[in-house]
């Protein structure tokens, strides 16, 4: 299979961590749950993981493979305040203050 699009996702949190099994088929994601959170992949997108934070979707389908980044990212979106969660490699996020001390 010859991928032609590609998205590229980051883990950014203390203790997310992502593996995939099976020639890119299982996606197996730590999010901070008190369980495992398992992805199986559409037959035209394959799931890589370079290193335990970055995950990679290629596929000869642009729809499918950003579909599926989707449905990942829709498991633990990136929190305003924090920062924390799964993003796009190339998004920025921008984070709101906090409570502010009265004086």
């Amino acid at each position: 299979m010859e991928a032609k699009f590609f998205r590229f996702l980051k883990l950014v949190g203390v203790g997310f961590k992502a593996r995939s099994e099976s020639q890119g088929r299982e996606l197996f994601l730590k999010l901070g749950f008190s369980h495992e959170v398992q992805f199986t992949a559409p037959p035209a997108v394959r799931v890589f993981c370079f290193k335990p934070n970055i995950i990679c979707c290629t596929g000869i389908d642009k729809d499918r493979v950003h579909q599926f980044a989707g449905a990942v990212r829709s498991c633990k979106p990136p929190e305003v305040y924090k920062g924390k969660g799964i993003l796009y490699i190339d998004e920025v996020i921008k984070t709101k203050p906090g409570k502010k001390q009265k004086k």
